[in-house]
This record gives structure tokens, C-alpha cells and sequence, in this order.
């Protein structure tokens, strides 16, 4: 549990600097509790959503060497803009552009995560 917990919190804030870096990205309420509640979405969503559509895309995913997993992301931050009403994403490049945010943050914090834990071991 303590493992989505983290992965609840990096999305968050990798939801909150795509809204801070791409205009057409933004929360139209509270915006705290819109990205808390889209990190939510979005954390469940890539668990249990995107496992599917990856697996179904396999076929679309070989033949183009791995770029189809982009537009698997990209539905998935589509689909917490389509749940989470308040958090809207406006247009095809604003998603493109917070996909490719949400990766990075993810990605630089995932990297911060295990380095920390791996200091924490020795």
C-alpha cells in the first residue's frame, strides 16, 4: 500500500507542474484538491487501465517500435481529464506536452526514490 502511496504522490506532482508548464493544462476549482483527486485517477487508472490497452496494443506497439506506449500514456492522462471534470487538458499538443512533463517528473522522482533507498540500505 505504502508503494501506491508514493506513486499517488508523484503524480500529483507531476500533475501539478504540467499544469504549472503547459498552457491548455489547468484545474478549474481548488486547485490542491483537483490535483489531488487527478493523481488519485491517474494512479488508478495506470494500474488498472493500462495494463489493458497495452496488452491490446502489443500488435500496434512492435510495429512501431515502442512509440504506440506514448499514445497509451497519452489516453491515460485523456481519460483522469475525462473523470476528474475540474482538471482539463485542452487540445491534442497541451496532452502531448503533459505527457511528456508527467513522464519526466516521474521519472527524475522515481530516480531520487531509489537512490535514496538504495543510501538507506548501505
Amino acid at each position: 500500500m505504502s508503494r501506491f502511496l508514493i506513486t499517488w504522490a508523484f503524480n500529483v506532482l507531476a500533475l501539478w507542474a504540467a499544469t504549472a508548464l503547459v498552457h491548455g493544462v489547468y484545474a478549474t476549482r481548488d486547485e490542491a484538491v483537483t490535483l489531488i483527486v487527478a493523481g488519485l485517477v491517474f494512479s488508478i487508472v495506470n494500474r488498472l487501465v493500462k495494463p489493458v490497452v497495452t496488452l491490446l496494443s502489443i500488435p500496434l506497439i512492435v510495429v512501431t517500435l515502442g512509440v504506440a506506449l506514448f499514445f497509451v500514456n497519452l489516453l491515460m492522462l485523456f481519460l483522469t481529464a475525462w473523470v476528474v471534470g475540474p482538471f482539463q487538458i485542452d487540445g491534442f499538443w497541451a496532452g502531448v506536452a503533459a505527457t511528456l512533463i508527467v513522464w519526466a517528473v516521474n521519472a527524475l522522482l522515481e530516480a531520487v526514490r531509489a537512490r535514496l533507498e538504495r543510501d538507506r540500505a548501505s
